[in-house]
């Protein structure tokens, strides 16, 4: 699985254009229409904070998990500027973390799930959200939707962006790996230092799985989580042939 350690140097500069306050919005809707006493959400994947630090601004307590060492890193220097309670990081695997204690909301965002990419790996997420709910805990997760990911197949993108200090050119390949329900994404990384003008360049591959509701289903089924809802994410309609990214709603029964 990926770690991003490389990555999270520049992470939040090619993501700067995400709406962040427009998501945990929407996941706050959907707590309050499902779990509306809900209090406490653990985030799976929690990379650079910043949901999380959202979210406790919506009144929740967070604890936040990643694998990367380097995106708990920014996370707890994000936490620092913030000088708020209730939100905490931790350097984990959300396939074997066990905290010893439960919430009422575990979430998992930007397509974490979608890096569980073997059978293996997607009961053990599955498992470690289980465990971690309350009864009538609500598990919210984004992915990869399969039939969607078959219909309008990934194409080559470059993305563009830079700060003060310095220009990222991002390639992003894709292969597909149909017998495996997976995507390689090539990522070629090329960094310009405005004032030497030295450029470094780093590659890393992204396996991405793309999903179906019924095998999500079956996974489910196994921890004691029901499916309630799934939808196209940000948008609420339901899932078809054009909606790439996926929202699920499990309850624990």
């Amino acid at each position: 699985m990926v770690t991003f350690d490389k990555y999270a140097e520049y992470y939040d500069l090619l993501y700067k254009d995400k709406n962040y306050q427009q998501e945990v919005e929407y996941i706050h809707r959907l707590i309050q229409e499902y779990q509306p006493s809900a209090k406490s959400i653990l985030e799976l994947g929690c990379g650079t904070g910043k949901h999380a630090i959202l979210l406790h601004k919506q009144g929740y307590t967070v604890h936040g998990i990643d694998l990367s060492g380097n995106m708990v890193k920014k996370a707890k220097e994000l936490l620092q500027k913030e000088t708020i309670d209730g939100v905490q990081f931790t350097h984990g695997d959300i396939r074997t973390i066990r905290l010893n204690e439960t919430f009422d909301v575990v979430v998992s965002l930007f397509h974490v799930m979608s890096y569980q990419t073997t059978n293996e790996d997607i009961l053990k997420a599955f498992s470690t959200a289980s465990t971690h709910l309350k009864p009538t805990g609500l598990f919210i997760f984004d992915c990869w939707h399969g039939p969607a990911v078959l219909s309008e197949q990934p194409e080559t993108r470059v993305k563009r962006l830079e700060n003060d200090e310095i220009e990222v050119v991002r390639i992003a390949e894709p292969t597909l790996n149909l017998n495996e329900n997976t995507v390689d994404v090539n990522y070629d990384i090329y960094i310009t230092d405005k004032g030497s003008q030295k450029i470094t360049r780093f590659s890393e591959v992204h396996k991405m799985r793309y999903l179906f509701t019924n095998e999500l289903e079956f996974v489910a089924k196994n921890f004691g989580l029901k499916r309630l809802k799934s939808f196209e994410f940000l948008i609420g309609k339901e899932l078809d042939l054009n909606s790439w990214n996926a929202c699920y709603v499990f309850l624990k029964e």
